[in-house]
């Protein structure tokens, strides 16, 4: 597998407002490090204890997107060092996030995780409950995270006008509320696309998407 080739044929698709997540979950230190080489610097760890174990040992300027669920009670362990969440789905976890953040002096950037997708099994808001704790508003006392944009996940089909009415339906709900919630400069992130669907994801207004295996090749479980 080679690693180099295949992160400049993903980046020569990125238009210059997009960001690539190196999706590194499961995959060693000496994929990383290949990945790192090139110059690639932001990661996408979906386990806590797997993202600590590799943050420990990688270079220290590596940017740590947690992009999995997270659990309340593991969040402060990534706490003093991750980059961005991805994946925030509740207020319970917006909360336990400034708390740890708090501790550790950080202001923490995070994203509301959305479910668009026909599964069950993927996690998120409802749009509806989404702009029902925006609307609660309690979320603006939380000083210490920033949230800066949405996430969200297609269905996993072939059906390429399935994926795109999904990432659309999330585009259009995005400027929804950073019209109504987020009028300022730091809410611009909407991390849609993964390595099946990234290409329709960027055309649907994506500014961070998350490949894996298309530049590290299928995981070893």
């Amino acid at each position: 597998m080679d690693i180099e080739t295949n992160l400049k044929k993903v980046r020569a698709e990125l238009p210059s407002n997009v960001r690539l997540v190196a999706v590194s979950k499961f995959h060693p230190n000496e994929a990383i490090e290949e990945a790192y080489a090139t110059g690639q610097r932001i990661f996408g760890e979906s386990k806590v204890q797997e993202m600590n174990q590799k943050q420990n040992i990688l270079p220290k300027d590596i940017e740590w997107h947690f992009i999995g669920h997270l659990q309340t009670n593991k969040v402060k362990y990534i706490a003093p060092y991750v980059s961005l969440i991805h994946s925030v789905d509740s207020m319970k976890l917006l909360s336990e996030i400034n708390k740890q953040a708090l501790k550790c002096d950080r202001v923490i950037p995070c994203l509301l995780q959305i479910h668009i997708a026909q599964e069950e099994t993927k996690f998120g808001f409802s749009f509806d409950e989404c702009t029902e704790m925006l609307e609660k508003g309690e979320w603006n006392a939380l000083k210490n995270i920033s949230i800066q944009g949405l996430m969200g996940m297609a269905s996993n089909t072939d059906n390429k006008q399935q994926i795109r009415k999904e990432f659309r339906l999330l585009h259009s709900y995005y400027q929804v509320i950073k019209n109504n919630f987020f009028n300022n400069n730091i809410f611009r992130e909407l991390s849609i696309g993964m390595s099946h669907d990234y290409s329709i994801a960027i055309e649907e207004g994506a500014t961070l998407v998350r490949v894996g295996s298309k530049i590290f090749g299928e995981r070893t479980y």
